[in-house]
């Protein structure tokens, strides 16, 4: 399945080439109330957060983002190096080049990461799609690939619908899930992959098992989008029209972390993240932790000062946030006073009005 590797490259070179950026994800309406007292010491601020039993310096992941062409090794070098360094966690990109085809230097885009980061938390990545056709077995095969500590399967049945080549069949896909999620030797995350999770679908997931939900709201890079580029360069007409009129389509980030948050114990906000600040907004929604992909990219391609560097960037900006909300630790941080604005704030009471 040579063309699995090649899209993978397609992707990274669309993000870097092309406007792949959506908005709205809601976190601009979400103010967290100043404390004009915090009482507290800025450089004591403690901004450690468990994850799955593990503790890291931060609650920040360097989402799911490449992986399946030897293009795309240096970049997963560069950010396992960085998470290594800075103490938080990172995930790789969907491994399904990795388990469909037998070359090394495609396999070695994934396994660099564990071999640079021995003792950084590390997730792998495949899609529910495939949940189909893999068995239990196969997805150990994943997780040993870069020695996981977590597993995510990711929902991108939007992106699948606008690539010409797309996986469409979503029927079977949670009772795959839930068998994996019972099965597997590592704890399982769901992810989106940049439209949203709902309330609903929250509680299906928790219903099944999971261990994590990563809502990947609407508001940041849009793989609808993405594939409608691709659809273009091959003359996909129809599907490059779908692509670009479900562009911007989804659940806003902050929105869906609130419905995550309430039907699951643990959630990830991703989807839009852009600042030390939205990953405040993210936790005092509900969240554990918060996630960035497209930021860490460019500096990805730059090494691994220059992701470091933007980790620290966004470490000041989440103590900051802490100190004048007078937040001590991440856990007074859950529990810190907000006002929700403007249009999601019409958003969440149409969603209590249509339940």
């Amino acid at each position: 399945m040579p063309e699995t590797s090649d899209r993978k490259d397609d992707h990274i070179r669309i993000i870097e080439e092309e406007d792949v950026e959506t908005s709205g994800t809601g976190f601009e309406d979400v103010e967290l109330v100043h404390e004009a007292l915090p009482e507290i010491h800025r450089d004591e601020i403690d901004t450690s957060a468990t994850l799955f039993g593990r503790e890291l310096e931060a609650p920040i992941v360097i989402e799911s983002m490449t992986g399946g062409h030897p293009n795309t090794t240096k970049i997963n070098r560069a950010l396992a190096e960085a998470a290594q360094e800075t103490g938080i966690a990172m995930g790789v990109g969907s491994q399904r080049a990795g388990l469909e085809l037998d070359d090394e230097a495609l396999i070695e885009s994934y396994t660099v990461v564990r071999d640079v980061a021995p003792d950084a938390f590390l997730y792998g990545n495949v899609g529910a799609a495939q949940l189909l056709e893999y068995d239990v077995g196969d997805v150990e095969e994943a997780v040993e690939m870069i020695d996981a500590d977590a597993m995510a399967i990711h929902l991108n049945f939007l992106q699948e619908a606008v690539q010409p080549e797309g996986d469409v069949d979503a029927r079977g896909c949670l009772a795959e899930i839930e068998r994996v999620a019972d099965e597997l030797s590592v704890p399982v995350i769901v992810k989106e992959t940049g439209n949203g999770i709902s309330r609903s679908t929250a509680e299906r997931l928790s219903e099944a098992g999971v261990d994590a939900i990563d809502v990947a709201g609407k508001g940041g890079t849009t793989w609808s989008g993405i594939e409608s580029y691709r659809a273009a360069a091959v003359g996909a007409t129809r599907q490059e029209h779908v692509g670009r009129l479900f562009r911007a389509w989804g659940v806003p980030t902050a929105v869906s972390t609130l419905e995550a948050a309430s039907a699951h114990d643990c959630v990830i906000a991703s989807g839009g993240v852009r600042s030390g600040l939205d990953v405040a907004k993210a936790i005092a929604l509900g969240a554990n932790a918060g996630g960035l992909a497209k930021p860490f990219l460019a500096p990805a391609g730059q090494g691994t000062e220059a992701v470091v560097d933007l980790i620290e960037t966004l470490v000041l900006e989440l103590t900051t946030a802490m100190f004048v909300t007078g937040c001590a630790s991440v856990a007074d941080l859950r529990h810190v006073d907000y006002v929700v604005l403007g249009r999601t704030r019409e958003y969440l009471e149409g969603r209590e009005t249509s339940r």
